[in-house]
C-alpha cells in the first residue's frame, strides 16, 4: 500500500509539471518544473526498485538523473 501511494505521488508530480508546462503556466527551464520532475521520477523509481520492475527502474532512474541534471543547469543559470 505504501508503494502505491508513493507511485501516485510521483505520477501526480510529473503529470502536474507536464500539464502546467503544456498549458503555458510553467516554463520548462525553471527550478519548479525540474524539481517536480526530479522528485516525481525519484518516487516512481523508488517504488519500481521495491517491486523489482527493471524496465521502470531504467525509465524512472533515467528520468530522475536527467531531471536532476536539468535542475543543476537551471540553478546555475539563475
Amino acid at each position: 500500500m505504501l508503494f502505491q501511494i508513493i507511485q501516485l505521488v510521483g505520477a501526480v508530480l510529473i503529470l502536474g509539471a507536464f500539464a502546467a508546462q503544456q498549458s503555458k503556466r510553467l516554463e520548462s527551464e525553471t527550478v519548479v518544473y525540474q524539481l517536480l520532475n526530479c522528485l516525481g521520477g525519484f518516487c516512481l523509481c523508488t517504488a519500481a526498485v521495491a517491486e523489482v520492475q527493471y524496465g521502470f527502474i531504467l525509465l524512472e532512474g533515467a528520468w530522475t538523473i536527467l531531471s536532476a541534471a536539468g535542475l543543476v543547469r537551471v540553478m546555475r543559470g539563475a
